[in-house]
């Protein structure tokens, strides 16, 4: 049976949230790590998405979209 945890959906959007800003800071800190330009931009990148989706997650938890209400 599901704990009480496993049926908050709080639980669930602050674990995404931490697993997508843990990616988002391995991107960026591999951008100083490697030289080719592009494979940069593409880190930079892909971390500004996840961190548009991390958000998504932050406004369904506080309900502040009208999506979510």
């Amino acid at each position: 049976m599901a704990s009480e945890d496993d049926r908050n959906p709080r639980h669930h959007t602050r674990n995404m949230q931490a697993r997508l800003q843990e990616t988002m800071d391995h991107l960026r800190a591999d951008i100083l790590k490697v030289d080719e330009p592009q494979l940069r931009a593409m880190f930079e990148t892909a971390a500004e998405v996840l961190g548009g989706l991390k958000k998504a997650f932050s406004d369904y938890e506080k309900k502040n979209e009208a999506a979510w209400r």
